[in-house]
């Protein structure tokens, strides 16, 4: 079975095996909503079948506005059978962001999810062609009356998903992601003699994060493929994810540190019966040793880091869970190494690739690389080359036994009179501290030195930080340049829907009347 499942490329090819394989089995579940593969098989032909009778062709796109939603997955699935491309766009953010990306897409019909019935007046004016805008409940009976019709599946390298990236700088760009991009991975691992790699049939997959980022809709597709129950929830909350681990089996999830600190600080952590959770994948940055420590304290799981971005379809890099150890070691900084079928590289400003533990740009290079930015050609020359590599815009550099150590976005790179200072390095230092409960490190101007470190600590509950205190304890931890020559202290640190800190919402008061922040 497994050789055979190994060489299904598509979505098509997935949904019609599991539904003759394991017809009765769960395939979703989202609340009291359950649906069997068999189900699933039929639900998602009769979305192909619809979208194919409003008019649309492969290649034409339709766009979800809404949280994570079984209606979600099925939208998406059906509309990936035909190589009709789903976008889902952030509910978090604001209706004209919901209106560019829309417009961006051109997108022929646009489904709104449960609670956004009132998107449709939001959009009212602001977008630049015509689309149908259909809601949850309308989609949901036109799922159930229409007729399943025949539909030529898609191919492997057909697109069928475009998630556009976090939009730090700028406005957003889609990656347009294909059938193989989502699934050739799995092939390279399938020989793999990896525990964490193997699914058991009795398994079940959380998906938490947002649908909006591979996050979110990646295990969506991750239950698929493995021909497990995928249960859904809106958005990520603690109860529901106890929910979930208790009543519904799941054994592993993936989530952002910060989500972890959540879980740990609610009430309820303690009282869970976590016996059947196997695994707690997370990314978007390091594990502080302190946080894994009370993690596998209270859950009892192993820990998989994982390291990618959108342009790279997730994940490219893992940190196993035997490299994560509550008494530290050197590996848990790193994002760990390269999947099977993945090739990486570190280039210097030359574009040569540099020495072994010297740090360069992480360029990466496999079938999990985009197609492309939609619409945008020159974005896309400048992010991939013509012999297949995506330069990721991380800092970083690989160990003599391939690991991958992360340094910091290279915009992020703070240069102190003329050192180079990775904002990661500093935050790693301080986030020991016994007041620290969170931290980012960034650069502001300085008259003297061009730039110099400043910390921006969250500190946990009860606790008062001493600025002095925590320059201190960097200091005995880092190089003097490196350690933060101020401190502020804030209620919460500004992330984007995906976790991940938002360094440019705290660099910007520093850097008002400079033309960019660079000094």
């Amino acid at each position: 079975m497994a050789a055979e499942v190994s060489d299904l490329m598509t979505f098509d090819e997935f949904i019609t095996h599991w539904a003759a394989d394991r017809p009765e089995r769960i395939a979703m579940r989202e609340e009291e909503r359950v649906f069997t593969y068999a189900e699933l098989e039929d639900r998602t032909a009769r979305v192909a079948s619809l979208l194919l009778a409003a008019g649309l062709q492969k290649g034409d796109r339709i766009a979800w506005i809404g949280k994570n939603s079984d209606l979600y997955f099925t939208l998406f699935f059906g509309a990936a059978r035909a190589g009709i491309v789903m976008a889902p766009v952030g509910w978090r953010l604001s209706p004209a962001e919901w209106a560019y990306i829309a417009n961006d897409t051109q997108a022929k019909i646009l489904f709104t999810g449960p609670g956004f019935e009132g998107a449709a007046a939001q959009l009212a004016g602001k977008l630049d062609h015509d689309p149908r805008i259909i809601g949850a409940d309308e989609a949901r009976a036109l799922i159930g009356s229409t007729p399943r019709g025949a539909f030529a599946p898609s191919r492997a390298d057909d697109a069928v998903l475009q998630l556009y990236t976090s939009g730090t700088t700028g406005n957003p760009k889609g990656a347009v992601l294909s059938n193989r991009n989502l699934f050739a991975l799995r092939k390279n691992s399938a020989d793999a003699d990896l525990a964490y790699t193997r699914w058991e049939d009795d398994e079940a997959v959380l998906v938490a994060m947002p649908c909006a980022h591979i996050g979110g809709t990646g295990l969506g597709i991750m239950a698929l493929v493995a021909g497990l129950p995928g249960i859904v929830l809106a958005e990520f909350n603690p109860d529901g994810v106890f929910d979930a681990v208790e009543q519904h089996g799941v054994t592993r999830f993936f989530i952002v540190p910060a989500a972890l600190q959540m879980l740990l600080m609610h009430p309820r952590c303690a009282s869970v019966d976590y016996s059947r959770l196997k695994y707690i994948l997370y990314g978007a940055a390091p594990i502080p040793l302190d946080l894994l420590r009370q993690c596998i304290k209270m859950f009892g799981a192993q820990f998989i880091q994982a390291y990618g971005m959108t342009e790279t379809t997730g994940t490219i890099c893992m940190l196993p869970p035997e490299d994560h150890d509550p008494e530290g070691n050197k590996r848990m900084r790193s994002a760990g190494k390269a999947l099977p079928g993945v090739e990486i590289r570190i280039l210097g400003p030359d574009g040569e690739a540099v020495p072994v533990g010297e740090v360069g740009e992480v360029v990466t290079r496999s079938s999990n690389n985009m197609l492309g930015y939609w619409n945008l050609p020159d974005a896309t020359a400048r992010t991939m080359t013509e012999s297949g590599w995506i330069h990721t815009g991380d800092a970083g550099y690989l160990d003599e036994d391939g690991y991958l150590f992360i340094h910091d976005r290279m915009k992020d790179l703070i240069i102190t009179g003329g050192e180079n200072v990775y904002p990661a390095e500093v935050e790693s230092a301080i986030f020991g501290h016994p007041a620290v409960q969170e931290v980012a490190v960034i650069g502001i101007p300085d008259a003297k030195w061009g730039e110099t470190v400043k910390a921006v600590v969250v500190a946990k509950p009860g606790m008062t930080v001493d600025e002095a205190d925590i320059i201190a304890w960097a200091r005995d931890r880092i190089a003097a340049f490196k350690a933060p020559r101020s401190i502020d202290v804030i209620a919460a640190l500004p992330r984007n829907a995906s976790g991940k800190i938002l360094r440019k919402d705290l660099r910007a008061p520093y850097w008002e009347g400079y033309e960019r922040m660079v000094n």
